[in-house]
């Protein structure tokens, strides 16, 4: 599998710019979990329980939740959409236990495609990306998401993610220029 990592944008619209990063942080994450076999995808850094294959299929998630759900206001994918979430609130990461690289690999390659065709129809509707989300929140959540805020936040989901991967990746392998 060859993952290639698009540099960031130095100019660019703000739009293009929150892609850009978001891209490269996508990039980054997949190839932090590239060339490892399936068995090192389960191994945590301790104390923590975080692992790559987790974190796969958590950012998977977070890119259907974010994009499709709230910003398209689609109805979850699969595997979210029968997940037993009240049994395990963090099944997104655990359900990546023993599962393959590829699989795991795949299932965010296709949130990630499935985000950009949200993201794509919403900015097809107008550039601002201060409009809110197709998906309102109920009043007593308090306010609705914009555009410009899910975007930022994806960055800031995958750039904390991607330090947690540098460091779960260094103690697998001692890689550390991946």
């Amino acid at each position: 599998m060859t993952i290639d990592r698009p540099p960031t944008t130095y100019s660019n619209d703000e739009v293009g710019m929150l892609r850009s990063f978001l891209d490269h942080y996508r990039a980054t994450i997949r190839l932090q979990a590239s060339g490892l076999t399936d068995a090192q995808l389960d191994q945590p850094l301790p104390p923590s329980d975080l692992t790559l294959g987790g974190m796969l299929a958590h950012l998977a998630f977070v890119e259907d939740y974010w994009f499709a759900y709230h910003l398209a206001a689609r109805e979850p994918a699969p595997p979210w959409d029968t997940a037993p979430w009240a049994d395990d609130p963090d099944w997104d990461w655990h359900c990546a236990v023993g599962r393959p690289h590829a699989e795991l690999d795949a299932l965010l390659a296709a949130a990630i495609e499935r985000s950009e065709a949200c993201l794509d129809a919403a900015l097809a509707q107008g550039p601002d990306p201060g409009r809110p989300v197709a998906r309102p929140r109920p009043p007593e959540k308090g306010e609705t998401a914009t555009v410009r805020w899910v975007l930022v936040h994806m960055v800031e989901e995958y750039a904390r993610h991607a330090g947690h991967a540098d460091l779960i990746r260094q103690s697998i392998d001692g890689a550390t220029d991946v």
